[in-house]
């Protein structure tokens, strides 16, 4: 059977020039890939006609199913709705339902609908209506030539809903695409070259329709299994063991699976055992509290964090000696054990996490270069410390402290069961 084959085509001057980073192409990608549609290109054009059309003719020449995002808008720089009337030669026409989805969501804000917003309701004769729960302009699915072109809007979460309440389904009622299954193994703490030496006899004996591929960002690699075929309970059975066999070699590095997050891993452990965490943070200004505190219900389980940005914040909030950030300096193990047993014992906390680092791009000495960056995790029994070097970037330096410091209270927690 041949693969089907999509194109997304993003379309927006904003894109183009950087004022908006194009997040939807990666989703999009993720979810067709998962129902077994392969992404072959992605192109993206400026809000210009001729160029809308020519990006939509050199598609349909090589793939079964184009996705196009933006230009959807009420305002006159939105035109991908004309351009696709002239492209498919049709009309428009006003659609009832669509009108009504837009009068749902301004009377749902105390407002009424504008003229500007009614033409919204306007689509092409062609045609089938994608109706938007979250926004006022709606999808759209044209066929032609055996194709599938669908547009929807720009706004992530409003396309991200069209797509999984109707695009998705739409599909694969569409086309009949083979079993495809995917499991993605998350790791911390190993480069990608040292986690391939390691496991490069288990992947050169991996089956042929099953496929590995390497995900790394910083501080993070992910391992992705793809599995295909025609039999999908024998997929989920071949998976399952390619995956024994990876943690009986990584199982060190594995902190979990899929879209988990180590803010959610700990939370969930947190939550689990009803115990507390507390936050000092120098070189991450925060990071990392505001990481745990990005998952719901995490005000069960924290209660706190101390910036302790400059010396005398750790001496006068963390009580941390001035005598020892003078013999040790403020970057130091001495130092980061103190400030993480001390915010443990100020928040009256079962658990603790404190980091201080240099995280440049100025501040280094020969002694303490850029990169360099001390980890305290504080806990009933013990305090474990880390030092990292973990490069010159300031952005990757506080990312990578965030994960290693929450890596490092995951370990503590399973050890302490």
């Amino acid at each position: 059977m041949s693969p089907v084959l999509a194109e997304i085509i993003t379309i927006g001057d904003e894109l183009l020039i950087g004022q908006v980073v194009d997040t939807n192409s990666a989703w999009i990608g993720q979810r067709l890939n998962e129902i077994g549609i392969k992404v072959h290109q992605i192109t993206s054009v400026s809000d210009n006609a001729s160029h809308i059309t020519n990006a939509l003719n050199e598609a349909i020449s090589r793939a079964s199913v184009i996705i196009v995002t933006g230009g959807l808008g009420p305002t006159k720089d939105d035109i991908t709705k004309k351009t696709l009337c002239e492209f498919f030669q049709c009309g428009l026409r006003f659609d009832e339902v669509a009108y009504a989805n837009i009068e749902r969501l301004f009377n749902s804000r105390g407002k009424t609908v504008t003229p500007t917003n009614r033409t919204q309701a306007e689509l092409p004769e062609c045609c089938i209506t994608l109706l938007n729960p979250s926004g006022t302009a709606p999808g759209m699915w044209f066929e032609k030539s055996g194709r599938i072109i669908i547009s929807m809007p720009g706004v992530p979460y409003e396309m991200k809903d069209i797509m999984q309440l109707e695009v998705l389904p739409r599909l694969q009622q569409f086309y009949k695409l083979p079993p495809m299954l995917h499991r993605t193994i998350l790791t911390q703490g190993i480069g990608e070259s040292y986690l391939s030496d390691l496991i490069s006899d288990w992947e050169n004996k991996l089956p042929e329709h099953i496929k590995l591929a390497y995900l790394p960002s910083p501080g993070l690699v992910r391992l992705r299994l793809t599995a295909s075929g025609k039999q999908e309970e024998l997929l989920r059975e071949e998976i399952k063991i390619q995956e024994k066999q990876l943690l009986e070699l990584i199982g060190d590095y594995v902190y979990g699976f899929d879209d988990d997050t180590l803010e959610t891993i700990i939370g969930q452990l947190l939550r689990n055992r009803k115990m507390t965490i507390a936050t000092a943070e120098s070189c991450t200004g925060g990071y990392i509290a505001h990481r745990i505190t990005s998952v719901p219900g995490s005000s069960e389980y924290f209660l706190g964090a101390v910036i302790a940005y400059a010396n005398q914040i750790k001496t006068n909030e963390l009580n941390v000696a001035a005598d020892i950030i003078k013999t040790f300096g403020a970057v130091s193990e001495q130092v980061v054990k103190l400030m993480a047993e001390n915010v443990r014992t100020k928040f009256n906390t079962n658990y603790s996490i404190a980091v201080s680092g240099i995280a440049g791009p100025g501040g280094g000495s020969e002694e303490k270069p850029v990169g360099l960056v001390y980890i305290a995790v504080a806990g009933p029994e013990n305090t474990k410390t880390l030092k990292l070097n973990l490069g010159s970037t300031r952005e990757r330096i506080i990312r990578e402290t965030s994960l290693y410091a929450m890596n490092t209270l995951r370990k503590m927690l399973l050890s302490e069961v």
